[in-house]
């Protein structure tokens, strides 16, 4: 019941609601992101949402545009600036999702919405994290967040989606309070930015050179036909 009656109104109404309580603290985050940054304010990235439907995802931005002779972008942790940092560990650089939230691409509570180029490697079992909307926090988030392994964030994400319920989701958000409050695990130890699945597959022998490859493509033209539509 509530699942399917009362979990979208139970979205709408709070993300419409701290959208107006927190427009003082999105305000002055947009004119320091301006300020330090630059334009664009806001980050937008595709994602695959519900039934992999691609949606774009709003952040406010923490990274610089900085690129190489070839004009392409330098690495993660080269354009992730101190105050990037920051905007990251506060957790501040998430609240566009509300945004998100609202237009129903999103939801309070589920599973985090990962990148096109890491969904492609998702196998059969994982491709059921998809069947409900992605999160702005879940079950993975409030055990770990950015420090877990993938397999833990998978076993966490499937966890949620086999019994999704109004308590359950309230307890993830009481625990993710406290967990942005204590900015406890935002980065993946050693690691400046979350590695990406496929990399972490390719790393760890899991993927062939040839599959990887591949999928990078099959993802490149996933987003390819979205940014031409």
């Amino acid at each position: 019941m509530y699942q399917k009656y009362f979990k979208r109104l139970f979205d709408i109404v709070s993300s419409c609601c701290t959208l107006i309580l927190l427009s003082p603290i999105l305000i002055y985050v947009a004119f320091l992101v301006k300020t330090r940054l630059g334009s664009p304010v806001l980050f937008t990235q595709v994602r695959p949402g519900k039934d992999c439907k691609l949606f774009k995802m709003y952040k406010f931005r923490s990274m610089t545009d900085e690129r190489d002779e070839n004009g392409n972008l330098l690495p993660d942790d080269v354009r992730l600036t101190e105050f990037g940092k920051k905007l990251r560990s506060s957790s501040l650089d998430e609240l566009p999702e509300l945004i998100n939230i609202f237009k129903g691409d999103m939801s309070v509570v589920g599973p985090r919405p990962q990148l096109v180029r890491d969904m492609v490697f998702f196998s059969d079992k994982e491709m059921k994290r998809q069947s409900v909307y992605p999160g702005l926090t879940g079950l993975a988030q409030i055990n770990g967040r950015n420090n877990i392994t993938w397999g833990d964030k998978f076993k966490f994400d499937l966890q949620y989606v086999k019994k999704i319920s109004f308590l359950e989701d309230m307890r993830i958000i009481y625990r993710t309070v406290f967990k942005v409050a204590n900015q406890d695990d935002i980065n993946t130890d050693g690691m400046e930015t979350a590695e990406d699945l496929g990399d972490y597959l390719l790393r760890t022998g899991k993927v062939s050179k040839e599959e990887y490859d591949k999928k990078q493509k099959e993802a490149k033209e996933l987003l390819k036909r979205v940014n031409n539509g």
